[in-house]
């Protein structure tokens, strides 16, 4: 979904995903539709003695509801500023706070593999959604008691935002990994695990609870949205489970322990035609190539790129043509994580190595699966036999690494 950036604070990009356009009306509806409901339960638990008919009166309810729901992803800003200061605080930067379907999210541009600083940086949200819990609830105590539409109603935002801060410290609580309880969990477990030990243990906790979490959706009050909750949380558990262990299992390998070098990688002229280049891709059971001229790597050109011309004009066509010139690069000292991210991040099959203006290698997704998948089942893999295992099991232009 598109994303656009309504300011900052502290220096982080505060954006709204356009999901976020959709749930606050919704939200703000269904507060409206429920105010009966909800002045009962305020009623129940805070004591708040408020009247249920002035604030069901024509328009009031859905005024009130507008401003609670706006006052309650306010309360979620700062839970996600919380976690931000406190990364900061320990040198990790935050590259923005986004508000979408869900809530909000803190994106830290590395993760903390020290279980102190995630156990603090977990800590800080629902320590703020307390903090604004009791500060609402102090509000809601010092607006006087009286029989006045405002009065009333000033009381009902207030003692609502209390229980809602209250309930969203309580929920991020919970040990679905990778919420503010699940890395908690993860930080406690790291203590005497390794990082990926003890994010497998978290994912799997996450995993059960997002199981559980789906099947109260499915049977009791939740409803849809508790799934759909549940589905995001059991998808985030695995896809954070599994790229700690890939980071794991990457330590110590740079790109060029793993890439093609230059002088085995075969590339094609910029001047040769579409219908040629898919002779050839046929002939070599190749999907890619690196395309030259005078003697420097000018583009890249893949199956689609070819499959995009129609076949009556791909004797016309030349390579130059259809070719990206908008090249991935990166250095042969770079990490392999690092090379994954990349790739994932800028949704590419394939990263052209360069070692200051002299092109050394080409690295694939293909080739980095593999090599994942070698260190796994090797475990003690001597570093600087992996080319060659990697040259014995890979063909590293061919399989489905498109751009």
């Amino acid at each position: 979904m598109a994303r656009f950036r309504i300011g900052s604070a502290f220096g982080i990009p505060i954006q709204l995903d356009l999901t976020f356009l959709l749930v606050l009306p919704l939200f703000a509806w269904i507060i409206g539709a429920q105010v009966g409901q909800t002045v009962g339960l305020l009623n129940d638990v805070w004591g708040a003695g408020l009247p249920v008919g002035p604030l069901e009166e024509g328009a009031i309810r859905w005024v009130l509801g507008l401003t609670a729901a706006l006052g309650l992803f306010v309360g979620v800003v700062l839970h996600e500023l919380g976690h931000s200061l406190v990364a900061i605080r320990y040198g990790y930067p935050i590259s923005s706070i986004t508000l979408w379907l869900f809530g909000g999210i803190a994106q830290l541009d590395e993760m903390p593999e020290d279980w102190k600083h995630e156990l603090f940086i977990a800590l800080a949200g629902p320590f703020v959604s307390v903090a604004l819990a009791v500060l609402s609830y102090g509000a809601f105590l010092a607006v006087p008691a009286g029989s006045g539409v405002t009065l009333a109603a000033t009381k009902f935002v207030l003692g609502y935002l209390a229980l809602m801060n209250l309930a969203l410290a309580i929920f991020n609580m919970l040990p679905g990994f990778p919420m503010d309880g699940g890395r908690v969990l993860r930080a406690l477990l790291a203590r005497r695990r390794g990082y990926a030990r003890a994010t497998k243990i978290a994912a799997e906790v996450g995993k059960i609870f997002a199981i559980l979490l789906g099947l109260f959706g499915l049977f009791g009050p939740g409803g849809l949205f508790m799934v759909a909750i549940a589905f995001f949380i059991y998808i985030g558990a695995s896809g954070e489970a599994q790229q700690t262990m890939m980071k794991a299992a990457f330590e110590g390998f740079q790109v060029q322990d793993i890439m093609t070098p230059a002088d085995r990688i075969d590339t094609v002229d910029a001047e040769m035609s579409v219908a040629d280049l898919i002779e050839q891709m046929f002939r070599q059971r190749h999907t890619g190539y690196p395309v030259a001229r005078d003697g420097g790597i000018v583009g890249l050109v893949t199956l689609d790129d070819a499959r995009a011309v129609r076949e009556v004009e791909r004797e016309a066509y030349r390579v130059e043509e259809v070719m990206t010139a908008d090249l991935h690069t990166i250095e042969p000292t770079a990490s392999a994580m690092d090379a994954m991210e990349r790739l994932q991040r800028n949704n590419i099959g394939r990263l052209l190595v360069y070692d200051g203006e002299e092109f050394v290698g080409l690295l694939t997704r293909s080739d980095l699966l593999t090599a994942l998948n070698i260190i796994k089942e090797s475990g003690d893999i001597n570093r600087r036999r992996l080319p060659e295992e990697l040259g014995e099991t890979t063909t590293p232009q061919s399989g489905s690494d498109q751009r």
